[in-house]
């Protein structure tokens, strides 16, 4: 991945972090800290493991499926945003339904 790539990444992880916090989900980016691979991109009060892609085109099983190897058995939620797009929030049906209950 080159440096525009990652550094778009940490824009947008900045972005998501931002948008949770002005929403009341208080929100910072999560690898920066711990360095973990394994940790989540923004580390929010929520009940999901967080990742974000921003990118223009994306493979949205290919996502929840790096979310979910990372995730430690957490539910897990991809944020994705495309340019001049809003925020997506991506998330298996049945977190879905368990949110709904």
């Amino acid at each position: 991945m080159g440096k525009h790539s990652r550094d778009k990444g940490k824009r947008g992880e900045r972005e998501l972090a931002a948008v949770l916090t002005a929403a009341g989900f208080p929100a910072r980016r999560g690898r920066q800290y711990c360095g973990d691979p394994s940790a989540p991109d923004v580390v929010a009060d929520l009940p999901f493991f967080v990742e974000v892609k921003r990118t223009e085109r994306l493979s949205v099983y290919e996502a929840i499926e790096q979310a979910e190897a990372d995730s430690a058995g957490r539910p897990v939620l991809v944020a994705h945003r495309r340019n001049g797009k809003p925020w997506l929030a991506i998330l298996p049906l049945q977190d879905f339904l368990r949110l709904l209950q």
